[in-house]
């Protein structure tokens, strides 16, 4: 199946992608947001084509304002229902009563636990049950996601994964956002490329790399959380 969509979609701007999975899959197909700039061209895509893909977006309990911001602004424009899915409180309780509210600072081990509780675990829930996952994901964001494709098997969750801005640049999403006035996350105003939660995420400085914000106390680390992982 999956090299007949790739054959089917080759070719196909992102707008095209969209509308296809619209009318082929409809709600068996979902959409994940974080509300960073990627996301929102694809909720204005997806509000375009009138389909019945299901929205959600992950709520860690430690987003910054300026996302909550940006998500009314984006219920407000487009009337799209998006489902928030929240870590299990009992996990989280656990792990901070254990090592308190900061414990992905001390070392990666644990920031690992930390996002998978706020992020893999309702992840899994949120995708359950579905054929396919769209995602805002562009090729050039990191060099783990130069490894991707724009549509891929994703084993550990057993889904289509279906990127339709990954041959994007940042000049291609930007411009889109200008020319039909999406919403967007004030904090990319200010030196925030990539935008997840507060206490791990900071601006970068020109020149740096797109995620280096992300987790910038691990040297090594490759800027991931687990939620999108290569299968090359």
């Amino acid at each position: 199946m999956i090299e007949q969509l790739k054959d089917r979609l080759q070719g196909l701007n992102a707008a095209q992608i969209v509308q296809y999975i619209v009318q082929k899959f409809g709600n068996k197909a979902v959409f994940s947001t974080s509300f960073g700039i990627e996301d929102q061209v694809l909720t204005h895509l997806i509000a375009e084509a009138s389909g019945e893909i299901d929205v959600f977006t992950l709520e860690t309990g430690r987003l910054f304002p300026e996302t909550y911001y940006v998500w009314n602004r984006t219920l407000e424009r487009y009337k799209l229902p998006i489902k928030a899915y929240y870590p299990q409180a009992a996990l989280v309780e656990d792990m901070v009563t254990k090592k308190g509210p900061s414990s992905f600072y001390d070392s990666v081990e644990n920031r690992k636990e930390c996002c998978f509780i706020r992020k893999i675990e309702p992840l899994k829930r949120a995708i359950k049950g579905y054929e396919i996952w769209l995602t805002g994901i562009r090729a050039e964001q990191s060099a783990n996601r130069e490894d991707m494709d724009f549509i891929e098997w994703d084993e550990g969750n057993q889904i289509i994964k279906i990127h339709p801005l990954f041959h994007w640049t940042l000049d291609d999403v930007e411009s889109h956002l200008k020319q039909f006035n999406v919403p967007y996350n004030p904090l990319h105003d200010k030196g925030f490329p990539s935008i997840g939660c507060q206490p791990c995420t900071r601006a970068v400085a020109p020149g740096e790399d797109f995620r280096a914000g992300r987790w910038w106390w691990e040297d090594k680390s490759k800027k991931e959380c687990g939620l999108h992982v290569t299968n090359k």
